[in-house]
């Protein structure tokens, strides 16, 4: 499951236990339950805040538990998590802290930053290894996320594993760190550096995201429900 704490003006939010995480019904509403209690602690304009996701073990995420996500309507709840997430009112970041796989590896560029460990793991789209069709709305949000197409198509129709190291100089995530621990403090100063000078990078995140949104909107991807 996951635990969601307040650091301060930090919200750090820890997939946790030693398991390979991978994305099941379970999971997926622990994790929108802590969204929602983020939402509703930050609603009353409490000042600046920023949150940092990040995991136990040597996986960030492996993807979706494949015992589970046999139909469409299973897999629309990933979809629901990456849509709460890139419309959240604030910064994120993503502390990869090992293996981010498949859905795992959405999981990470969810966020306006992604850090990553360098000692260990991996971000692969691993669907094309194991014989199954990857989501369109994959090959979508990755096309949205990664902005070169030579990667895209190395990382989505090649399946090439991507090491920290590589990731940062194909432009795919910031920064790579010497440890998890080292990639969390890295998470945790980069969400403080927000406040004051650094509000152009906010509103920056902020705008991405909103156009990111709109193209899913425009695209069929996603829907607005009333309320």
């Amino acid at each position: 499951m996951c635990t969601l704490e307040k650091r301060g003006n930090i919200y750090v939010l820890t997939l946790t236990g030693t398991d390979d995480h991978r994305l099941n019904p379970p999971l997926l509403d622990s994790l929108q339950s802590a969204l929602r209690r983020l939402r509703s602690e930050t609603a009353g304009g409490g000042g600046p805040c920023a949150l940092i996701t990040t995991a136990h073990g040597n996986y960030f995420s492996n993807g979706y538990d494949l015992d589970w996500a046999g139909s469409n309507e299973d897999r629309l709840l990933l979809m629901s998590l990456v849509k709460d997430l890139i419309s959240l009112p604030m910064p994120t970041v993503a502390a990869v802290s090992g293996h981010a796989s498949a859905a795992g590896f959405v999981l990470a560029l969810c966020h306006d930053y992604v850090l990553m460990r360098k000692d260990r793991g991996y971000l692969y789209v691993s669907e094309l290894d194991i014989g199954l069709v990857i989501p369109a709305w994959f090959g979508t949000f990755l096309r949205c996320k990664i902005g070169s197409p030579a990667v895209w198509r190395d990382v989505v129709m090649r399946a090439e594993k991507l090491t920290a190291e590589v990731a940062v100089q194909k432009g795919v995530i910031e920064s790579a760190h010497g440890s998890a621990a080292e990639t969390v403090r890295a998470a945790v100063a980069l969400g403080s550096s927000w406040w004051g000078e650094s509000g152009t990078d906010t509103c920056t995140a902020r705008t991405g995201r909103l156009c990111l949104l709109v193209y899913w909107m425009r695209s069929g991807l996603v829907t607005v429900r009333s309320t």
